[in-house]
């Protein structure tokens, strides 16, 4: 059972590990690729994790397949029912996770909908009457298209040159469709706890994505800084923390200070020095091969059962 007990191992500690390099790979990408390494590693090692899972509960039933009673199963290999049953406990508590997940997502954005129906609408702007200042990215919901939602107390506190770019930043949200990539990182972490750490990550890039597309909208780097600088501090001032959260992406929301220096700085780039590009494809392929790995372990395990049974039986 050492093939078994290894399955569990690789399927507790890959995710931590591939985790910590998807981050850092995302730190040398630009926004964009960040957010589609983040996005995609988060799935690929979630759907590992599952398949890993799947493959040991499966292992009595294998065993059966292969004509080896759960009775004789159970002497020969003393782990293989605990363990069955431990990761049927773990599928079980993951669905319920995930499924609570998708419910308060799902709540958030409905109530969001709620709370716009005496807005003033402008196209895809919706203007929602209150002096605290906020915006937001507002998807789609049951047939109505996206709304960039901007509050009037968020509106006086820009100069009009920078409603452009706080139009702009929201809009790459939606265009973007950021609120799903949101949502796969929030199931994924409802996997595996190791996954969660990948949420603040794709929170900042996705945020950084909008801003790189509000500056080029508006041909301005630094009034795209600065307008996102007076939003933050406008929200930072009301009183009213960002709770902006799930689905909806804020302009004010991530660090700031980050967001605005990286505004003053030139345009992002993919990396070019030899040393960068060679770190970047090594962490590119430590996540591959992660992620990969969960995958596979379920097909290695499935031999694994059929041989051992088969040299049971041929005793």
């Amino acid at each position: 059972m050492t093939l078994v007990l290894t399955v569990v191992v690789l399927t507790l500690l890959l995710p931590w590990g591939a985790a910590a390099a998807t981050r850092r790979l995302a730190s040398l990408l630009p926004p964009r690729e960040a957010c589609a390494a983040l996005t995609s590693a988060a799935l690929l090692l979630a759907a590992g994790t599952v398949a890993a899972l799947v493959g040991l509960f499966h292992v009595p039933f294998l065993a059966s397949l292969e004509q080896v009673s759960l009775a004789r199963s159970a002497a020969e290999w003393p782990a293989t029912a605990p363990l069955a049953a431990a990761a049927g406990a773990v599928l079980s508590i993951q669905a319920l996770l995930a499924g609570r997940r998708w419910y308060e997502l799902r709540s958030i954005l409905a109530s969001a909908w709620a709370a716009t129906g005496e807005a003033g609408s402008d196209g895809d702007l919706l203007v929602v009457p209150g002096s605290g200042p906020q915006a937001f990215a507002l998807p789609g919901r049951r047939g109505r298209h996206g709304r960039v939602v901007v509050t009037t107390g968020m509106l006086q506190a820009l100069d009009p040159a920078e409603h452009e770019v706080l139009y702009s930043h929201e809009r790459a949200h939606l265009a973007g469709r950021h609120h799903l990539l949101t949502l796969a990182v929030h199931l994924a972490g409802a996997v595996h706890p190791a996954l969660r750490s990948l949420l603040p990550a794709l929170d900042y890039h996705l945020e950084r994505w909008a801003d790189e597309s509000a500056a080029a909208s508006v041909g301005d780097r630094k009034l795209a800084a600065t307008a996102i600088a007076h939003a933050a501090l406008a929200v930072a001032s009301s009183g009213r923390p960002d709770t902006i959260r799930g689905p909806l992406l804020s302009v004010a929301t991530g660090p700031v200070p980050q967001r605005v220096r990286a505004l003053l700085g030139p345009e992002p780039s993919r990396p070019h020095s030899r040393g960068a590009r060679a770190a970047t494809a090594g962490l590119a392929a430590v996540v591959a091969v992660s992620a990969l790995l969960g995958l596979v372990l379920p097909y290695g395990l499935h031999e694994y059962v059929e041989s051992a049974a088969r040299a049971l039986l041929a005793r």
